[in-house]
């Protein structure tokens, strides 16, 4: 039941990546793709209808996280206080770019809130890949379980880490250049004519900073977090993920030279799982690794609520989780196909 939780979670975290990545890719290429104001209307309209619903995964992984590994949740939420509320915030920003940008026809107001979903859009990618690295390279846990994490301290790893260090910093840059290449990417599945063009050509510019900063990757983790590999060694199934990483990302190429604008967008969701489905066999049954000697990390098995909580829960989650899964088909479906080149609303 604890592993079942544990891959329940890292799903649910993977669903957002993917789902509302695009989202922040198309916000972060937004002002080099979108150069007239009817390509800037098409691109938000491409993402309108399914953003804010996007952001459900990321809600739903955190109430899931709270029943099913609170000492977990209470640890995390605490040490990544400052960080946190800046991301609640930049969702809040993103949100209202989106939405009131198109209240009034003045250049001004336009051009305010096209800024605001670039800068929200942008540090949210960072942001994002930077917690993950966190979470991979680990936190200096204290006697009762807590931590805490300056911004920055010598920008190397060790015992005493900041949130942001070399590590962390690869970490962001990864994470903005992959949900960029996903952005445009759905954009050209999305969109027609110049900003079709324009997301394509951004594509394939992006593909090869993202095949080298995946390359890296590897080594980087290993400098910072010299066992990440050992579950790769006592169970070879793991090596599927880095096999899927590689797959996928050859797929992106392919697909683009053959104009299947599909092949290439799901080809890029599967390098996001892929990459965290690694991310996730390197930890497990880890939830978040010690850098203080003196100090466990935090396991499954320390965090894991109990038995009848995780019953109840699970019968609860499956139902909500149906619900949700239904809703987003109805929304995909209803706003399927690409969007027009001239409109004033969410239509298509």
């Amino acid at each position: 039941m604890a592993a079942l939780w544990f891959w329940i979670v890292a799903v649910m975290l993977a669903a957002y990546v993917v789902l509302d990545g695009f989202d922040l890719g198309v916000g972060i290429l937004f002002p080099f793709v979108a150069r007239t104001e009817d390509e800037r209307q098409q691109a938000i309209r491409a993402i309108g209808p399914v953003w804010d619903g996007n952001e459900v995964w990321l809600l739903a992984a955190g109430g899931t996280l709270f029943f099913a590994f609170p000492l977990l949740y209470a640890s995390s939420f605490s040490g990544f206080y400052m960080p946190l509320m800046i991301v609640l915030w930049l969702l809040i920003l993103r949100g209202l770019a989106i939405e009131l940008r198109s209240h009034f026809a003045d250049p001004l107001w336009r051009s305010f809130f096209d800024g605001l979903l670039f800068f929200a859009s942008t540090l949210l990618a960072i942001f994002f890949g930077a917690a993950l690295a966190n979470v991979v390279r680990g936190v200096p846990i204290g006697p009762d379980n807590y931590f805490y994490l300056p911004l920055w301290t010598n920008w190397r790893t060790g015992p005493n880490p900041g949130i942001l260090d070399w590590y962390t910093v690869i970490g962001g840059v990864m994470a903005l250049l992959a949900l960029s290449l996903h952005g445009a990417l759905y954009l050209v599945l999305k969109t027609e004519g110049d900003l079709q063009l324009r997301a394509r050509a951004a594509a394939g510019r992006l593909w090869p900073f993202v095949a080298i900063a995946t390359v890296l990757a590897i080594p980087a983790t290993v400098l910072a977090r010299p066992d990440s590999l050992h579950n790769y060694h006592d169970h070879p199934v793991a090596f599927l993920s880095p096999i899927g990483v590689a797959i996928s990302l050859v797929s992106v190429v392919i697909a683009l030279r053959k104009r299947s604008e599909l092949g290439a967008f799901v080809s890029s969701c599967v390098y996001l799982i892929a990459m965290l489905c690694g991310a996730a066999a390197g930890l497990y049954p880890v939830l978040l690794p010690s850098t203080n000697p003196a100090m466990p990390s935090i396991t499954i098995a320390s965090a894991i609520s109990g038995a009848y909580t995780l019953r109840v829960g699970l019968v609860w989650w499956a139902i909500g989780t149906m619900l949700a899964i239904m809703y987003f088909c109805i929304v995909y479906w209803l706003f399927r196909g690409k969007v027009s080149q001239h409109a004033d609303t969410y239509g298509h």
